[in-house]
């Protein structure tokens, strides 16, 4: 583990751009630090770590990820989360204690909405026994964070979503000010109207939405 992340750390810091840096840091509004490399350069640089037959093993993937998640370079969490995604096949039960640790932890959109549509969203569809019960537990936490991953992990489920599901998560989530839930509710309306547009119509007729959700939901109507 210590010879895979000291590499990367080498890499990162060659590629180091204090000016994009700066600029980075402030489009994320000063909340991390960045090195400066531009995501095309980041996921050139990411490629050979990523390759699966020189992927760490599966029992050493909480640790490097919270290690890297613990770094303030930004940088390092896109790679964690981008790692984790390499081992979705082999998703058990109990990686879910490792999503919500990146989820709950260094939490802004950029990570989190990765997490939730691409981690969380397969994760579900591996254990569906399993999605009443998070859900359940993330609506209840308080945790905006985790409450727009109950709105987005089924960003791309397109015929497969589920509308029951998605109705009881919204009617609870309807009332909020906080910018990043209305946001994304209007988000997953806006793409489930792709697949099922007259679905989306009569939900909004029939929900007293934010305006921004509102808005959002019916973009494409």
């Amino acid at each position: 583990m210590n010879d895979f992340i000291h590499q990367l750390e080498i890499e990162f810091q060659n590629y180091a751009n204090p000016i994009i840096a700066a600029g980075q840091k402030a489009y994320m509004k000063n909340h991390f630090d960045f090195y400066g490399i531009k995501a095309p350069d980041r996921r050139k640089i990411q490629k050979p770590f990523l390759i699966n037959k020189y992927l760490p093993p599966h029992t050493e993937l909480s640790n490097i990820v919270q290690y890297l998640w613990n770094k303030p370079q930004r940088e390092y969490q896109y790679f964690g989360q981008e790692l984790v995604e390499k081992y979705r096949q082999q998703f058990t039960p109990d990686i879910i204690t490792l999503i919500e640790f990146m989820i709950t932890n260094k939490s802004w959109w950029d990570t989190v909405d990765f997490i939730a549509t691409k981690l969380v969203g397969t994760y579900f569809k591996t254990h569906p026994q399993l999605v009443d019960r998070y859900v359940e537990k993330w609506l209840d936490s308080q945790n905006i964070w985790l409450q727009r991953t109950t709105l987005l992990f089924q960003l791309h489920y397109k015929e497969t979503l589920n509308t029951d599901l998605l109705t009881s998560i919204i009617n609870r989530l309807t009332g909020s000010r906080e910018f990043f839930i209305n946001k994304a509710i209007g988000w997953i309306l806006r793409q489930y109207s792709k697949t099922n547009p007259q679905w989306v119509i009569n939900f909004v007729a029939e929900t007293p939405l934010d305006k921004l959700s509102y808005k959002e939901a019916t973009r494409l109507l």
